[in-house]
């Protein structure tokens, strides 16, 4: 504090404010913010073909752990710019530069900001540019964070049109991280989907693979695609509509599953936390049942359906197109829509074409309202159960329930408890000794749990476990959980090490996924990581995670130690328990998040639903068993 003077005072120019503070950037340094680099690259190359200029992208994965987007495009533009530098070297190493500010640029857009390529640069330890256009082959590279290595150049001539861009992030920065062929192929495939006649090639040069990805009938293609192992009530619904310039496109299909499934883009762009095109979608296929059901005398009364009936079991595509001029996203990401016109247009044109769609399908329409009465009445049921549980009737039940099972934290603060979910008696025993009883509350699970991939909110209010587990919490379930209302700021599953462990892991998050998402979205969902190995050196003991990591410690232990394989977490004393896995100060969590909605659904529906065959052909191309899996089967 004594030196803070006027020469302290930093003004950071140009890319060095990226490099010093990317997190501001790209969102953070880690594998994430390594592959949204890829992203800010395509982008630029989709943006082009969504206005209509390119219908070929090809993301090549280099050996030297660089990567190459190539598209065929218009090309950068090569020309001089007004501020006396090359274009391109405007375009990749200023700030807020770029060809969308402007509609006589693109109609429409997904970037907003102009960072994007100067961002990359920035953040790469090189950058090469290879432009096609004017009859012209251009050259332009960047070094050491976007400085300029080979100023803009012709290198030869070509008919061609398009931007090659190839560039190697700085791995000082990107420590420890690598870029994911399937995590860039997931992000295309999506791509593809939402841009029909659109092709876009995948390529790991280094472990020889390669992925083509090409839809003539996009959405209706990704609702096959998430659809995948469910059982349609449906043919798939298509519509698309324009008004005030704003283009809306809907694929939707119902299916005898209990979940909505709704998926948004703006300008290619997901918007994972919706916004006024969802709300316009929600509102409109909403009035249409209710006007469909009233004006065909189809339920007794006044019957008025809610929002979540009409959706339960619908998958849905939502795509809008919006020109520049009336583009506004809520907050610093695009990852909410807030462009008020189209809330009425999407509610406009949805609201007319399921009107019609109802009028011509009688026998459909008649299936899904059957199966919206029966999501109202479960919905009923579950809203008297609460107010009963609130007014006090309920309370005796609920205590019924959770004594003997649940032992309670005894903080006030309930954003500062932790529930866990453990399994087995033993263990639970374990936990409940060694715990913090301020903050950790312990609620043990006696065997499988319900698979809720197939089950209805009857089913579960029916099953004991889950009954508890509700009932625990304290947030409601399904479309009536609010995690706001829960009684613990993390819910931590703590199971074995082992099969029957990661088996009921995975029925545990199926129910979350399914009846408590927002949960997971809230970041409160959480999975203990306890040891396998304990390092007995007699005056201490060491703990590790793996089998890779008991090679690994054992290469440079020195002196006489014992290894002990925990079979499960029933095996530690409390005070083990607690030490090596739930002591804040020491513990080891994975938090649960959704980073690709449509891959998540896509997923649960496949791993975890009725059909036999779709589960059989992902765990054949997926799951490499070896002969000592053949040995342990048998």
């Amino acid at each position: 504090m004594a030196n803070y003077d006027e020469t302290s005072i930093k003004i950071l120019e140009g890319l060095e404010a990226v490099r010093k503070r990317p997190g501001m950037y790209i969102g953070s340094t880690d594998k994430r913010g390594l592959h949204h680099l890829v992203w800010e690259i395509v982008d630029n190359a989709i943006d082009e073909a969504i206005n209509g200029y390119g219908d070929y992208i090809k993301i090549t994965l280099n050996k030297d752990e660089s990567i190459t987007v190539t598209d065929n495009g218009r090309g950068v533009p090569i020309g001089m710019h007004e501020s006396g530098k090359s274009t391109p070297e405007v375009i990749y190493t200023i700030l807020h530069a770029g060809g969308k500010f402007e509609e006589a640029g693109y109609k429409v857009s997904g970037g907003l900001h102009g960072v994007g390529a100067s961002v990359v640069n920035a953040l790469s330890s090189f950058m090469d540019v290879v432009i096609y256009r004017d009859g012209k082959i251009s050259n332009i590279r960047f070094e050491d964070g976007g400085k300029v290595a080979i100023p803009l150049k012709q290198v030869g001539e070509s008919k061609k049109t398009g931007t090659t861009v190839t560039f190697k992030p700085d791995y000082e920065i990107f420590k420890n991280c690598h870029f994911s062929y399937t995590t860039i192929c997931e992000r295309m495939q999506e791509s593809a989907f939402l841009i029909s006649g659109l092709t876009i090639e995948v390529i790991d040069e280094e472990d020889d693979k390669k992925e083509v990805y090409s839809y003539k009938n996009g959405l209706n293609n990704f609702v096959e695609y998430i659809n995948e192992g469910k059982n349609p009530l449906s043919n798939i619904v298509s519509f698309s509509g324009v008004k005030n310039g704003i283009e809306v496109d809907v694929a939707m299909q119902y299916t005898d599953t209990y979940n909505e499934n709704i998926l948004s883009f703006v300008n290619n762009v997901k918007t994972p936390d919706g916004g006024t095109h969802e709300v316009g979608f929600k509102t409109g296929i909403t009035k249409a049942f209710n006007d469909y059901i009233k004006n065909n005398n189809i339920l007794k009364g006044n019957t008025v359906f809610d929002g979540s009936d009409v959706r339960e079991g619908l998958s849905a595509i939502i795509s809008l197109k919006v020109p520049e001029a009336s583009l506004q996203f809520e907050g610093q990401t695009k990852s909410k829509l807030g462009t008020p016109e189209a809330r009425s247009i999407t509610e406009s044109i949805t609201y007319e074409q399921i009107k019609f769609f109802l009028e011509e399908n009688r026998e459909t329409a008649l299936n899904i309202i059957n199966k919206a009465t029966k999501s109202m009445e479960a919905r009923e049921a579950a809203r008297k159960a609460r107010e009963q549980v609130r007014n006090g009737k309920g309370k005796e039940k609920k205590d019924k329930i959770l004594s003997g099972k649940l032992a309670k934290a005894t903080g006030k603060d309930l954003s500062k408890n932790e529930l866990f979910l453990v399994e087995g008696d033993s263990a639970g025993g374990s936990a409940k000794t060694g715990r913090n009883r301020e903050t950790q509350a312990i609620l043990p699970l006696r065997g499988k749990v319900l698979n809720t991939e197939k089950a209805s909110n009857n089913d579960i209010h029916a099953n004991e476990e889950l009954n508890t587990l509700i009932y625990a919490i304290g947030a409601g379930v399904g479309n009536e959980f609010d995690p706001k209302d829960s009684n613990y700021g993390k819910v931590i599953i703590m199971t074995d090490a082992d099969d029957d462990g990661a088996h009921i892991q995975i029925l545990l998050l199926t129910f979350f996924y399914r009846f408590m998402r927002p949960l997971i979205e809230a970041g409160m969902l959480y999975i203990a990581n306890p040891p396998l190995y304990a390092l007995d050196f007699g005056k201490y003991k060491e703990y590790v995670a793996t089998d890779e990591e008991l090679e690994e410690r054992k290469k440079t232990v020195k002196g006489a130690y014992k290894v002990q394989r925990f079979k499960g977490l029933g095996e530690m004393n409390p005070e083990e328990l607690y030490e090596t896995t739930m002591d804040p100060k020491s513990r080891s969590l994975i938090k649960v998040n959704i980073t690709d909605a449509a891959l998540a659904e896509k997923r649960v529906s496949v791993l975890m639903g009725d059909k036999v065959e779709p589960r059989k052909d992902w765990i054949e191309e997926n799951v490499d068993f070896t002969l000592e899996d053949s040995f342990r089967k048998e």
